[in-house]
């Protein structure tokens, strides 16, 4: 029966890809291939090529480095990037300074321009104004709640904040140069005082008028002669002034003129608890001062317990000055004591006049020689106020160094073991001295 068949064909199943038909008789039966269609086999080179693209994208993926971060780098890159341009620590009530865009620390600008800083402190470019800035502040705030312990110490916080607490600050502007004169001026010969002229403005004529020397120099005073009769030298401006004008006040520490026509409210020897001393107008002027330290032989920890102090009470250092006058005039010898160390001897650029009497009473004193008394009582009126209690526990239970201020070990830390009682000082009015470890 297969024999009739004209064709003889049969399935190999050998492979299950494809169906292959062969001739066993007919030499033109040729093998038959099932193709696939057009449109499998257009999805068919798609789908290769998707999987290659994904499989390059892996290996990249692969080869890529991970630029993940955790929350500490997080909060350490934030921290360098809030760092204040002038003490290079987390900004503290920070400020923008326009147009320039830098922010410091309120602090740390302030103290820029009271010590002459006329600019920018980063860019030295002139700036009209310098307003806080929110925005940083946020910043900080979200840095802190994630990191508390990025935050700045206490007392640094509340010295800051003595220094600056809100607000907008303004910078000064660049002092122009003073203009060349147009009369050249014979620096030998002396020039009328303001009261020689006779229509000045004060109401009173010197007695003994300085003549001209471009009207009259044939009667000219030479200052190689000294001072011009009734006259002297202003303290501050260091002009002539005169000695009996009704402006002229002298300072009963270091005898010394000042005219009151200069500079006023400086050019003047003022009562002495109205007077301002000179460079001492808040806390931040004790901060930056070396004197202070000068005055607790270096003693850094006491000065900054200190600074804590008058911050947290609200104290300048006109109040400590008005404290120490108060004191030195209760006391039975006054400012002899102070006199006889010859605290006020050339504290000016002139001459000062001679004391006729050490033990006589002070009324007037010029703005430099209350600076003196400020730091020469300080230590002083710090062991004072030690005692008043308003310092916290652990600061009173520190007891004085009995050696007082012969002491040799103030600055080694825990060289003393104390507690100790405190002595009599070497010189009047002077008592304790706090040490460092006690």
């Amino acid at each position: 029966m297969s024999q009739d068949l004209p064709l003889c064909a049969f399935i190999d199943l050998s492979s299950t890809s494809r169906l292959t038909v062969e001739s066993t008789r007919d030499p033109d039966c040729a093998t038959m291939k099932r193709r696939a269609s057009a449109s499998f086999e257009h999805r068919e080179e798609g789908s290769s090529k998707r999987l290659k693209d994904a499989t390059r994208q892996d290996e990249a993926a692969l080869k890529e480095p991970d630029l993940r971060m955790d929350g500490s780098q997080v909060v350490d890159e934030l921290e360098q990037e809030l760092q204040c341009g002038c003490c290079s620590a987390l900004v503290y009530r920070p400020v923008i300074v326009n147009p320039c865009q830098h922010f410091f620390c309120g602090s740390c600008c302030m103290l820029w321009i009271k010590n002459g800083g006329t600019n920018c402190p980063a860019c030295r470019g002139v700036s009209g104004s310098v307003i806080p800035s929110r925005a940083i502040q946020r910043m900080v705030d979200l840095l802190l709640r994630a990191a508390p312990h990025k935050a700045r110490p206490e007392g640094e916080r509340q010295q800051a904040d003595a220094i600056y607490t809100a607000g907008c600050i303004r910078i000064p502007l660049p002092r122009e140069p003073s203009p060349e004169p147009a009369i050249h001026q014979n620096t030998d010969l002396a020039r009328p005082c303001p009261h020689c002229d006779p229509g000045n403005p004060w109401g009173w004529r010197c007695p003994q008028a300085i003549p001209d020397p471009t009207l009259d120099a044939e009667h000219a005073w030479h200052l190689d002669d000294g001072s011009p009769p009734g006259h002297g030298y202003c303290g501050n401006c260091e002009n002539l002034l005169a000695l009996n004008a009704p402006t002229t006040t002298k300072c009963d520490m270091c005898q010394v003129s000042f005219c009151g026509i200069g500079i006023q409210g400086r050019c003047v020897a003022a009562p002495l608890l109205s007077q301002h001393p000179h460079n001492m107008s808040d806390v931040g002027d004790l901060i930056t001062s070396s004197d202070v330290y000068d005055c607790f032989d270096s003693n850094t920890v006491e000065v900054d317990i200190m600074i804590d102090y008058l911050a947290a009470q609200r104290l300048s250092p006109r109040h400590i000055y008005r404290e120490i006058v108060a004191h030195l005039q209760s006391q039975p010898r006054g400012f002899a004591p102070l006199i006889e160390l010859e605290l006020f001897a050339d504290v000016h650029g002139v001459a000062s006049g001679t004391d006729p009497d050490p033990n006589a009473q002070r009324n007037r004193i010029c703005r430099i020689c209350a600076t003196e008394v400020l730091l020469w009582g300080l230590r002083d009126w710090w062991v004072r106020e030690r005692q008043k209690g308003f310092l916290e526990e652990h600061i009173l239970r520190r007891k004085d160094c009995p050696d007082g201020s012969g002491c040799q070990r103030q600055k080694d830390l825990g060289a003393c073991p104390g507690p100790f009682l405190s002595r009599p000082a070497e010189r009047p009015l002077l008592t304790t001295f706090v040490r460092r470890a006690c």
